[in-house]
Order: structure tokens, then C-alpha cells, then sequence
């Protein structure tokens, strides 16, 4: 009798199997989504931005006349004239592939001070100072991109704004001044990041050869009178670093296929 159940039971499953399986709804297919590649970061185009930052004047000082008089090279001492500068700075980019090229310049405010005790035999009693109130760059570029990370060298033209005094130690009094607007070469280097649509920020190291030049004295201590004191030879290097922000004009991204 059970084996009779049995062969009954699987009967009845072979012949409802079939009938089940055509009531299933039949499997929809959908399409696989179109893989998008991420989009590039474009560095080219025109862009305008801030900086700010320190920097050190390196100066060295050897007086070469006296009073209208040659004399032999005696060196008055070195100084660092360090401090802050802030600015702002233009350029443009081209970009073929992940090397990016450029043109910038920059103008900077600057804060530079420092002053030594002159090594000439006078007791102490010269100070010479150095003061610089303006740097200005105007360079080439060459960078490296991936994608928004920008690793770039720089070089070109500097130009600084230099101030001299001569002054009498321990009171301020001038005893003679000079100046003059300083041509040189720099070379640099700066990591550039860009954070959101068309804004990048980065750091930026320059050294500026400033070269060595003769800077004539001269001394008011006769009112409307100019008398030459002395002159010098300063050599001058300065080294700067810089935090910037950027805005560049046209589409930050360009999207790859």
C-alpha cells in the first residue's frame, strides 16, 4: 500500500511542475549602466590670485670708496633682512596632455628688514641697515599634472625695491642713505591643488639671484646739499615662500571618453 502512495505522490509532482513553471513570469533583462570615466582637471586658461608669505634677504657689504677716494675692498659685515610680503599674481596656462605650461607675473608689498654693525674701524660706530618694499617676478613654467595635483618649476626676471641707510649706532640717526630698483634672475618650484570648481591652492618656494652692484651714499647733513659718503659693493639673495589661491577663468574639467 505504501509503495502504491508513493508512486501516486510522485505522479502528481511530475504533472504540477510543468503547470507552475508556465504561470512563472518570465525573467526581465535589464541593460548594464554605461561606465563614466571620471572627469580631468584642465589647468588652462587665465587665471589672477592672492599671496602671502615671508622672506630673507641675504646682503653682504664691502665700501669701496670713501669721500671720492678709491680704497681697497674692506667688508662691512652681513645681515638678513627677513619678514612678510603679500600680493597677487596673473598668468595663463596651456595644457597638452598632463604637461602644463605658463606665463605669470607677480607683484608683492614687502617688509624686509635687517642692519648689521659695520666692520669698518670706526668703534661701532656705523650701522648699516636694509630695507625692501617691493619684489616683483616674471616667469616661465613648466608642470606636471595628475589630474587636480599640479607640480610645477618656474624661472625668469626679479625685480626688488631697495632702501640703504648708514646710521649712527645706538641713536637712528641717518648718517647717509641709498636706493635703488634691483634687477636679477629667480628660479622656483610650487605644488598646486585644486579643490573645487575654477579655486586651486598651493605653495610656492622662489630664490631670487639679485647679483652684486655698487651703491653710491650720499649724506643731507648740509640742508639742499648732497655729499657723497661712500660707496659699496652689496651682493645680494633672497630666499621666499609663499601660500596661493587661484581662480581660474573657463571650465575647470574637461571629461574623458
Amino acid at each position: 500500500m505504501k509503495k502504491i502512495l508513493l508512486a501516486t505522490a510522485a505522479l502528481v509532482a511530475v504533472g504540477i511542475a510543468p503547470a507552475l513553471a508556465a504561470d512563472l513570469p518570465a525573467r526581465v533583462y535589464t541593460k548594464a549602466p554605461a561606465i563614466v570615466p571620471p572627469p580631468i582637471y584642465s589647468w588652462a586658461g587665465f587665471y589672477i590670485g592672492l599671496n602671502g608669505g615671508g622672506a630673507s634677504a641675504h646682503k653682504c657689504w664691502d665700501v669701496t670708496n670713501v669721500f671720492g677716494f678709491p680704497v681697497a675692498p674692506f667688508s662691512e659685515g652681513c645681515h638678513d633682512a627677513s619678514g612678510g610680503v603679500v600680493g597677487g599674481q596673473v598668468g595663463y596656462r596651456w595644457q597638452s596632455a598632463n604637461w602644463v605650461f605658463g606665463l605669470e607675473a607677480q607683484g608683492d608689498w614687502a617688509n624686509l628688514r635687517g642692519s648689521n654693525v659695520s666692520l669698518l674701524p670706526l668703534a661701532g660706530l656705523l650701522t648699516n641697515r636694509t630695507r625692501i618694499d617691493a619684489l616683483g617676478l616674471f616667469t616661465g613654467q613648466v608642470g606636471y599634472a595628475w589630474n587636480n595635483v599640479l607640480w610645477y618649476v618656474k624661472g625668469g626676471a626679479a625685480v626688488a625695491d631697495d632702501k640703504y641707510d648708514g646710521l649712527i649706532t645706538g641713536t637712528g640717526f641717518v648718517l647717509d642713505s641709498a636706493s635703488e630698483t634691483r634687477w636679477g634672475g629667480v628660479v622656483g618650484t610650487g605644488l598646486e591643488i585644486g579643490f573645487a570648481p575654477h579655486w586651486s591652492v598651493g605653495f610656492e618656494y622662489d630664490h631670487l639671484f639679485m647679483g652684486n652692484r655698487s651703491v653710491n651714499f650720499t649724506t643731507s647733513l648740509v640742508p639742499g646739499v648732497l655729499v657723497g659718503t661712500r660707496t659699496d659693493s652689496i651682493r645680494q639673495d633672497v630666499d621666499m615662500g609663499t601660500v596661493r589661491i587661484n581662480y581660474t577663468f573657463g571650465g575647470p574639467v574637461v571629461a574623458k571618453y
